[in-house]
């Protein structure tokens, strides 16, 4: 036996590649193809370097403040952690302590299975239904939580707050928690659904819709109760995660909230002009109310498709499951980069 035998093996999350390549478009991980605010720079450039020697406020307070007067809730129904993928880590070690296995998508965000394995949480990968959409009674069963992204992703697929009422009523003894890291993009939250059930947990992102993908800073919204665990563990496990910078940065986009709407106004309009391009060359498209959509070609599997795209340096997202391995997920970029896209698929297309 060797120290080898006792480190911890898991099978990581993959991230969307990182290319370091010259001129390309890149489509791959639905970062926001515009800067963010304009008060965002102002802030950086106002930064007291002198102030970095000291640890930041270590529950961003003034931050806390912030969003709760932006969402219209109690600062102690709000969270902030170093990106929702911190937030997401310790939601599992929070609210998923049950021996009962936690019920999630089986085409869904794939770090989720990671962080169970990572925890050692039993789970069960529920199939989506032919058409991608979640089933409400596959998720009535006795479980250990619930957890699902809403609007799906990579689908993009949106669920109503009906079906997720009804899910809240049938496990009023988990938590049940929405990851809504695109729902800013045209979903409706599901926020009003904390003032009456203290089950649900509602995470949200910086990175998508704020364009602060750099920054990292992540949300959770729930009971008092339940964010007071969630700091419980956040603070037994590192007191000092959002840092000085991101603090002052978030503060920044939180107060510009017409440059954050129009963002979003354009991301949608080529969103929808981008759809019907691509339904004009005959692929199907899920509906998608996030900053990507999710296609497929009838004539051509997902992995020739995503080559030809990758040659042409316009890099899309990919997977091998087996689900999905004929589709691709595409961020939407600029009007430019949607239409440099349609063009090369227009003229590979006619090629074959």
């Amino acid at each position: 036996m060797t120290w080898k035998d006792n480190l911890r093996d898991v099978e990581p999350y993959v991230s969307g590649e990182q290319p370091k390549l010259s001129n390309m478009i890149k489509l791959n991980t639905n970062e926001n193809p515009y800067p963010p605010s304009p008060k965002v720079a102002e802030a950086l450039k106002t930064i007291d370097s002198e102030k970095l020697r000291l640890y930041p406020n270590a529950d961003a307070e003034d931050l806390r403040t912030a969003l709760a007067a932006y969402y219209g809730l109690a600062e102690n129904q709000i969270f902030i952690g170093n990106g929702s993928d911190e937030v997401l880590s310790l939601s599992f070690l929070t609210f998923f302590n049950s021996k009962k296995p936690v019920f999630m998508p089986d085409i869904s965000y794939s770090f989720y299975p990671v962080y169970a394995e990572l925890y050692k949480i039993p789970i069960r990968t529920i199939p989506v239904q032919t058409d991608f959409s979640l089933k409400k009674e596959d998720y009535f069963a006795e479980n250990g939580g619930v957890i699902f992204p809403n609007p799906n992703a990579p689908t993009g697929i949106l669920t109503g707050l009906d079906f997720i009422e009804d899910i809240l009523r049938h496990n009023p003894d988990v938590i049940v928690l929405v990851d809504e890291a695109y729902i800013d993009f045209g979903g409706k939250t599901a926020l009003p659904l904390l003032e009456k059930y203290e089950n649900i947990v509602i995470t949200r992102t910086f990175s998508k819709s704020r364009s602060l993908a750099g920054i990292r800073l992540g949300l959770a919204f729930g009971s008092p109760d339940a964010i007071a665990r969630l700091y419980d563990v956040k603070n037994s496990f590192n007191s000092y995660t959002i840092d000085h910078v991101a603090q002052a940065v978030g503060l920044a986009s939180l107060s510009d909230e017409s440059y954050f709407q129009s963002t979003l106004a354009k991301i949608v309009k080529t969103r929808e002009t981008f759809i019907k391009d691509l339904k004009n060359l005959d692929f199907e498209v899920l509906p998608s109310m996030t900053n990507f959509v999710f296609v497929k070609h009838a004539k051509l599997s997902g992995q020739t498709l995503f080559d030809a795209l990758y040659a042409e340096k316009i890099i899309v997202r990919h997977w091998n499951h087996p689900r999905i391995k004929d589709w691709l997920r595409i961020t939407i970029g600029t009007d430019e980069e949607m239409t440099k896209v349609i063009r090369f698929l227009e003229n590979y297309l006619n090629g074959k």
